[in-house]
């Protein structure tokens, strides 16, 4: 699949999305095309599965009569694999080619009803098994009714009928099994949207290239892992780009706290073709109510983007938590970022990495903080590596950012990485980029674990202490250049030089001045 076949599928859907644009707010239209696109993935998949089927029998799916006894035995023998293989069922008057050109009709051609009746059959389908937590709710976001869609019903199935009707022209190469076209799109259009969403693109999107370089530290010397966690989820971008790096994940793990960013995360999970039983993702509040099922469990890779610097209760209660008990100290009410560190270095398995982005203020804050970096660095010696990043590259907001890095049983105990990446980047317009050459950069200079000049410096452990566990950049890596040198004598020699030419100069203007019979200006 080429780069150009890709960049025009991407271009195809953006160009659909912007048909709902002028109706509604980046974030609304979001959950619409996404939702669409995801129904048409699971139709198609479906088609897919069910003519594979049928082969033998010379029969394809959507010419089944759902009115006879044979086509309903038919389709119950399909629907008992499709829900244990697929984890969900559709019936070919319920395929998303049906529903576009019912309503590409010139007449009989009102299709919310179907549409959100087919949505509910598909969470329907799955109830009473294994893939019923995976489907529930998925759709709820896609609101048919809602009066940005358009004044009237009439308007509102004339938007929606126009948007299926383009999506249903897109080929979305499912059968090519060799490339992901289609997971790719989806993960741009993601991006688009936040780019696009200010400050809550936060909420659900780290920017791909800081997704890159936490895969890549959490996957060096890996070609498998057993186990992926991400205890603030968003779309479930970040989970889905460290598989990118390995040759297979046997399980993703996430939460996420906002429902509509929790059903994106699972619709992104499903499109990129992991199947239902190997993702785990919880729907709630990861500090106050971590998921009891995820309680005993230990990650080999654990990648964060949590939310700079949140609100949390640091309730007394939670003192006497597994997660935060060991340090005595929690986490400052309007400063959340080190229990999210403290709640994922307990769920760390021995020899993990976890790699996380924080608001550099971790690095030097005092108090409760700087009580929770000791702990980490002289009782546990987890803190493997610092890196600056640069200011700006986060959507909705300017502050620079830090990644930390962090292992059980470390192979380099007696020393801590700093890397100051902070110059290393691409304006574009009012946004920072890291560039393929930076992260690269990065990410080599952390596998080699050597100083450079300007960029990086090998701290001994004792160097840390020494300066009371503050791990702020510049203390460690010098960046300062130094001014070139003035040489006093010959800025001296000069000086005389021109004084002796404006003396000359003098001279010849006055000497003008007397010609003219007026008085010199000096």
């Amino acid at each position: 699949m080429s780069d150009d076949t890709k960049k025009q599928l991407q271009a195809q859907l953006w160009n659909i999305a912007n048909t709902l644009r002028g109706k509604m707010g980046a974030d609304e239209f979001r959950d619409y095309i996404l939702g669409f696109i995801f129904y048409k993935y699971l139709s198609e998949r479906m088609h897919l599965f069910a003519d594979e089927i049928l082969k033998h029998d010379g029969i394809q799916f959507d010419f089944i009569d759902e009115t006879t006894k044979k086509g309903r035995e038919l389709l119950a023998a399909i629907q008992e694999e499709a829900i244990e293989r697929l984890g969900y069922f559709l019936k070919p008057s319920e395929l998303f080619h049906k529903i576009a050109e019912k309503g590409a009709r010139k007449t009989d051609n009102f299709i919310l009803e179907d549409l959100t009746a087919v949505l509910k059959h598909i969470e329907a389908s799955t109830m009473g098994h294994a893939s019923e937590d995976d489907f529930e709710g998925l759709f709820e976001d896609l609101d048919l009714g809602s009066s940005k869609l358009g004044k009237t019903e009439s308007q509102k199935n004339e938007l929606i009928a126009k948007v299926l009707a383009h999506l249903d022209k897109i080929d979305f190469r499912l059968a090519d099994t060799e490339t992901d076209v289609l997971g790719d799109a989806y993960e741009y259009l993601i991006g688009q949207f936040a780019s696009g969403a200010g400050k809550k693109a936060g909420e659900f999107y780290t920017p791909q290239e800081v997704s890159t370089i936490l895969a890549k530290i959490v996957t060096t010397g890996k070609k498998k892992l057993k186990s992926v966690y991400d205890p603030t989820c968003g779309s479930g971008s970040l989970l889905l780009r460290v598989a990118k790096e390995v040759d297979d994940v046997g399980s993703f793990y996430g939460q996420e706290m906002n429902p509509t960013t929790y059903n994106l995360a699972r619709m992104n999970m499903i499109l990129h073709g992991v199947h239902y039983q190997r993702f785990d993702l919880k729907n709630e509040d990861t500090l106050e109510h971590p998921a009891p099922e995820h309680a005993d469990l230990r990650f080999e890779a654990i990648v964060a983007n949590p939310p700079f610097s949140a609100n949390w209760s640091a309730s007394p209660i939670l003192e006497n938590d597994d997660r935060f008990s060991p340090y005595g100290r929690l986490a400052p009410k309007t400063k959340a970022d080190f229990a999210f560190v403290q709640h994922m270095v307990h769920h760390l398995a021995p020899g993990a990495t976890m790699a996380c982005v924080l608001p550099h203020g971790v690095l030097f804050r005092g108090g409760a903080e700087g009580h929770i970096r000791k702990y980490l660095i002289e009782d546990c010696n987890y803190l493997d590596a610092v890196i600056g990043l640069p200011a700006n590259i986060f959507f909705g907001t300017g502050i620079p950012t830090c990644i930390l890095v962090l292992k059980k049983q470390r192979k380099n105990p007696d020393d801590i990485l700093f890397i100051d990446a902070s110059q290393g980047f691409e304006k574009v317009g009012n946004q920072n980029y890291l560039r393929p050459e930076d992260i690269e950069r990065i990410v080599s200079t952390y596998r080699k674990r050597e100083s450079i000049a300007k960029f990086s410096h090998v701290a001994d452990r004792s160097e840390v202490m020494e300066n009371d566990y503050n791990l702020n950049i510049p203390r460690y890596v010098d960046t300062f250049d130094a001014e070139e040198s003035v040489d006093l004598d010959e800025v001296a020699e000069k000086l005389t030089a021109v004084e002796k030419e404006m003396g000359d100069t003098d001279k010849v203007i006055a000497g003008f001045c007397e010609e003219l019979g007026i008085k010199a200006p000096f």
